[in-house]
């Protein structure tokens, strides 16, 4: 009797072990989470987008203090007066587009070849030079509206020209073109070989020199820098090659685009365009806006 008594409590003794054991399993174990099975996160807890607001050119611009406007020697656009300062249709332009936003404006001159690599890696702000609106230049720049109405001409020298009054009679000439501009893209299409330059105003130095037969430059610099009371007037021009417009260009998706033909439309609106455009012969270029 006494073995069986002993028998019952330790059984009664090893259940209720068991059962505290139970006990604090239950009370220790994690509770199940939302992703333990699979439910659904509730909306305040939801990732936000990681994607960056796109940044504003504008107030880039306007938080470093500068316009950085690039450039080329090109009369009547941009060229240095007297004094070393700056001047020409686009030149003051761009100072009155820099004064309405606030900053300074500041001119850099560029390779023109390197113009969209120099607008990309911001060491200018802005492309402001007489630009062709070409499909390259517009399919990596955010550009203005046009601006100004312009051409391509064939330049040679005076006592020459009567040989040169068609496409077809530059076929075999050394032309000088500047790196990556229009006059180089026309003279490619009609076939025939260039000698890419600096710039224009280099283009023009080649063919008073001798060292090139020809020049493709733009029509409004050949309108101010050759023939008589010029530093070139034994210089001429004669074929026309192609028809174009100007344009103004900044990084792509810039919003300075739009700030700039707002600025412009209230200059054409208010007289001042036209006043500079006649300040530097231009005004017979100009596109209605």
């Amino acid at each position: 009797m006494k073995k069986k008594l002993a028998l019952l409590l330790a059984l009664c003794l090893c259940l209720c072990m068991f059962a505290a054991c139970g006990g604090d399993a239950e009370e220790t174990a994690p509770a199940n989470t939302a992703s333990d099975v699979n439910l659904p996160l509730e909306e305040s807890d939801a990732p936000e987008s990681s994607e960056p607001e796109a940044e504003s050119d504008l107030a880039y611009v306007q938080d470093k203090g500068t316009l950085i406007i690039g450039i080329t020697e090109f009369d009547p656009m941009d060229y240095r007066d007297e004094s070393g300062e700056w001047i020409g249709f686009d030149a003051d332009l761009a100072r009155a587009f820099a004064e309405h936003l606030g900053v300074e404006p500041q001119f850099q001159l560029i390779d023109w070849d390197s113009k969209i690599l120099e607008l990309d890696g911001k060491t200018i702000d802005v492309v402001w030079n007489g630009m062709t609106l070409t499909d390259e230049v517009t399919s990596a720049m955010e550009c203005s509206e046009p601006y100004l109405n312009n051409a391509q001409v064939v330049v040679v020298k005076a006592d020459v020209a009567d040989q040169y009054q068609t496409a077809e009679s530059l076929a075999g000439l050394n032309i000088a073109v500047e790196a990556g501009s229009a006059g180089e893209a026309a003279i490619a299409e009609l076939g025939y070989t260039s000698t890419p330059v600096l710039d224009q105003a280099t283009a023009l130095l080649e063919v008073s020199s001798g060292t090139c037969d020809a020049a493709v430059i733009d029509s409004l610099m050949a309108a101010a820098m050759i023939g008589e009371g010029t530093s070139y007037d034994d210089l001429t021009y004669t074929v026309g090659l192609t028809t174009e417009e100007y344009g103004i260009g900044f990084r792509k998706g810039s919003d300075l685009a739009a700030e700039l033909d707002a600025f412009l439309d209230e200059c054409y609106a208010d007289g001042s365009m036209q006043t500079i455009a006649e300040t530097y012969g231009v005004q017979a270029a100009l596109i209605e806006r």
